[in-house]
């Protein structure tokens, strides 16, 4: 675990990093298609048509996309003991289009930049890697609707901190079960060491 050096010359233990995924656990996606699930509004995010070289046409139309979010999530991840962090697709469209419906301010996001959205031979993710390089030995927990055991053990293989995978079914999106969950992670991973070695 990471660790600084306050003003007075203690340790600071570093919170834990929470890796957000939009579509899934903010964006129940999944839920029926004609049915909002109860307490969240729907986002209509334009979807631009282009032309093949990257030119908008006025003949290449594409239905806005519809995204379902609760204005009340926000607020239950700030209070979460983490530093937070876009883990999306979105990437930072997530602070233009995602954060300001939720209560959320501006994050930092985890740019993908080549391997967006490209499968891996091994079956791992294509975020699992970034993700492990982002957080750079620092605790995490990555809060997905597409983590599997693969995932898994390649966190436990390349990443020396803990790191919790936590898994939220699409029709559903976060629940209070979720965040309890979460919450639970980071009061472990804020435990001095010498505490949790019974020193």
């Amino acid at each position: 675990m990471r660790r600084t050096t306050g003003a007075t010359g203690g340790p600071i233990v570093s919170r834990p990093l929470l890796f957000l995924d939009v579509d899934g656990p903010l964006n129940p996606y999944a839920a029926k298609p004609q049915r909002r699930p109860a307490g969240y509004i729907t986002l209509r995010v334009p979807r631009d048509g282009q032309t093949p070289d990257g030119h908008r046409s006025a003949l290449v139309r594409r239905r806005p996309l519809r995204v379902w979010l609760h204005p009340r999530h926000g607020a239950e991840l700030l209070r979460l003991d983490y530093e937070l962090c876009w883990a999306t697709t979105w990437m930072a469209e997530a602070n233009r289009w995602i954060a300001p419906v939720i209560g959320l301010p501006e994050l930092p996001f985890v740019d993908f930049g080549d391997v967006l959205l490209q499968d891996r031979p091994d079956g791992v993710h294509w975020k699992t890697a970034p993700l492990v390089e982002y957080a750079n030995g620092r605790p995490f927990a990555w809060v997905d609707d597409e983590q599997g055991g693969l995932d898994q053990a390649y966190v436990t293989a390349h990443h020396r901190a803990p790191g919790l995978l936590h898994h939220v079914n699409p029709r559903i999106g976060l629940r209070d079960d979720d965040f309890r969950t979460l919450a639970e992670f980071a009061r472990a991973c804020t435990v001095p060491q010498r505490d949790r070695d019974g020193g």
